[in-house]
């Protein structure tokens, strides 16, 4: 039988670790099986005149153990990722066609003529006010909204200039604003738009395509209408 002296028997552990990490680099896992091998050829190659202290070969045994039940729970914390991940996306394509308030300083003007959303108050304000601005901003209409308590105000645009004409489709951008004791500021605002389709990008991530206005992000969406 061949023989190793007590150092190197108790390096094999050591060992599998080294090799562990070198196959994860490479793209191969080594397993329990593996581990096991490890341990057992350990024990057929100490020294018997110094054979592996008691005390060592539990302690393997328990590191052994402990990697398997880590191995099992990130199995398990993998699927269950997966599995939110896949309800996520699924309930994010039920949103297609419909309208939901997301972040946005542009409307789009469609076939039912107004733009709706809503103004973030962060202090009560004796004047809040929105501004309707085409593409080149130019201002084409204001919504005197008056006092207003902090919180969320909801406004609305029926899509027409200040004298009543209508205007064409189209993006317009939507700027609030709201009056303090040190001044004008410029609010933010979220704006209805409808959902033309969703994305599952790298990771996970649940996009929204939203008609006119790009790509945000599910968890940027506040209201579903």
């Amino acid at each position: 039988m061949s023989a190793i002296n007590a150092t190197d028997a108790a390096d094999v552990l050591g060992k599998f670790r080294v090799q562990q990490d070198s196959a994860a680099a490479g793209g191969n896992e080594l397993g329990k099986n593996e581990f096991m091998e490890l341990m057992i050829a350990q024990l057929k190659n100490q020294n018997p005149l110094e054979p592996q202290d008691n005390g060592e070969f539990i302690s393997q045994l328990a590191q052994f153990s402990s990697l398997e039940e880590m191995q099992g729970l990130s199995k398990s914390v993998d699927d269950v990722a997966s599995q939110f991940r896949s309800t996520q996306a699924l309930q994010a394509s039920a949103m297609v066609g419909r309208t939901v308030l997301a972040p946005s300083e542009i409307g789009i003007l469609g076939a039912e003529g107004e733009i709706t959303g809503t103004v973030e108050v962060p202090a009560s304000t004796g004047g809040l006010r929105v501004s309707i601005e085409s593409q080149n901003g130019e201002r084409i209409r204001q919504i005197d909204l008056g006092a207003s308590q902090a919180g969320i105000a909801s406004f609305q645009w029926d899509g027409k200039d200040g004298n009543g004409n209508a205007l064409p489709p189209g993006p317009y951008r939507i700027v609030a604003e709201g009056s303090y004791p040190s001044g004008t500021e410029q609010l933010a605002t979220r704006i209805s738009a409808n959902v033309d389709s969703v994305s599952l990008g790298q990771g996970g991530k649940v996009t929204l395509n939203l008609a006119g206005m790009g790509s945000i992000a599910l968890s940027d969406v506040e209201q579903i209408n």
